[in-house]
């Protein structure tokens, strides 16, 4: 017999959990405190990403953040602040970034992923959104220095172990794959395994989609308690009325820390922002590439091509940080020296914060607290890519079954 259950997000996780909660027989309810329309889910690169094997906890970024600190254009950016939890987080951070953990996470990622992109393609063939945009053109890391090349050479080699397909590009090879762009770089490692998207057409599709089957889509409704009896949530209190559920799905991005709190759960998260600019115009791109020493994304969407990137750990916050923005207009251009992106398109810059627990790993699972709470969030810059497999193991998951692939490396109250 189908549950009553309540997913608090609705970003692309707590929707792809409603899309395979209410397949599963179960009536859903999402909430979420925005209109769904900005955001994290909106803002991404779209990528679809089983090359991104490395956690973003890994040998020397602490280093490099630090380095970093007092630099607001840098790529990766920790405003100083005075905050207990942005400590703690970062210490637990600190303490993930070994290669032994690194090790151990790399083929729990490729997995997800992997499952990810099997789902994403499901989607499309059911038809239950309609037409959108998936492709498998791959991902260019391209690069300018011997640095930037043995570094990801490191990690290519790891992926071609793991059976991911991938190959060597030089500037001839880069010539024939984008011929309708110049690009100045040394050459590109070029993962083949990996696709893309446009979230801002899926994600109004999705939402469509759900209403129309009967799920219910509650905007603009703020979460301001959760009633708990014994081991059980009971109720859910927004600033517009009460629910009672059978389950709770916690799928509210870098808000579910907070969120976390109001139960007495600690679930260590920052928010880690990014930006993105869209450029509506022809650019002669047609490949996504992840410009390497500019540190930033660009994607080839349905009518623009989205530059996005940046990691700024600076609180929930909204704020444009205009030099930030400039910093992936200028990156793009020392990458591609004859694309100019205007003012315009600049001041139009958008932003999202993405849920970023200690070890990159997201927080998938029960709680070990309340019998009939699980956890969906914490995926850091891979939140878009693991939707749809998120969705999928929260369904098995509450539905009882046997998971797709082993969670217990997701597990919420995993020590750090």
């Amino acid at each position: 017999m189908g549950k009553n259950i309540i997913i608090i997000g609705g970003g692309i996780v707590g929707l792809s959990s409603a899309y395979f909660l209410q397949k599963e027989g179960h009536q859903v309810r999402v909430i979420d405190k925005s209109d769904i329309t900005s955001g994290a889910s909106f803002v991404n690169a779209g990528y679809i990403t089983p090359s991104h094997i490395i956690p973003m906890a890994s040998p020397g970024k602490i280093t490099q953040g630090i380095k970093w600190m007092f630099n607001s254009a840098s790529p990766f950016y920790m405003k100083p602040r005075w905050d207990m939890d942005f400590f703690k987080w970062s210490w637990y951070f600190y303490r993930s970034s070994t290669v032994q953990k690194v090790e151990k996470a790399i083929p729990v990622i490729k997995d997800i992923n992997l499952l990810s992109r099997d789902l994403f393609e499901d989607i499309k063939a059911s038809g239950d959104l309609g037409d959108f945009q998936l492709e498998r053109k791959g991902l260019l890391m391209l690069y300018k220095t011997d640095k930037a090349y043995e570094h990801e050479m490191e990690v290519a080699r790891k992926a071609d172990h793991l059976g991911l397909e991938v190959k060597e590009l030089n500037q001839t090879d880069l010539a024939l794959i984008e011929p309708n762009v110049q690009i100045d770089a040394k050459g590109a490692i070029h993962y083949e395994c990996d696709g893309h998207t446009t979230p801002t057409e899926i994600m109004p599709k999705m939402l469509a989609h759900l209403r129309n089957v009967g799920v219910a889509i509650h905007t603009n409704e703020e979460v301001l308690d959760i009633g708990i009896k014994g081991d059980r949530l009971s109720e859910v209190t927004t600033d517009r009325g009460q629910y009672k559920s059978d389950e709770i799905v916690l799928a509210a991005g870098s808000w579910s820390g907070e969120l976390s709190k109001k139960l007495n759960l600690k679930l260590p998260l920052q928010p880690g922002k990014g930006y993105r600019i869209n450029v509506a115009r022809p650019t002669g791109i047609s490949v996504p590439a992840i410009l390497m020493e500019s540190s930033m994304a660009v994607t080839p969407m349905q009518g623009f091509t989205r530059f996005a990137g940046t990691m700024e750990f600076s609180g929930i916050n909204s704020k444009i940080r205009k030099e930030r923005v400039q910093a992936i207009a200028y990156g793009a251009r020392n990458f591609y020296p004859e694309l100019e992106i205007y003012q315009e398109e600049i001041d139009a810059a958008q932003t999202g914060m993405r849920p970023v627990s200690p070890d990159g790993l997201p927080y998938i699972g029960k709680s070990k607290t309340y019998s009939n709470l699980t956890f969906a969030t914490g995926h850091a810059m891979m939140g878009w890519s693991l939707g749809p497999a998120t969705g999928k193991l929260v369904a098995e998951i509450i539905g009882g079954m046997r998971t797709a692939m082993d969670i217990s490396a997701f597990e919420p109250s995993r020590r750090f």
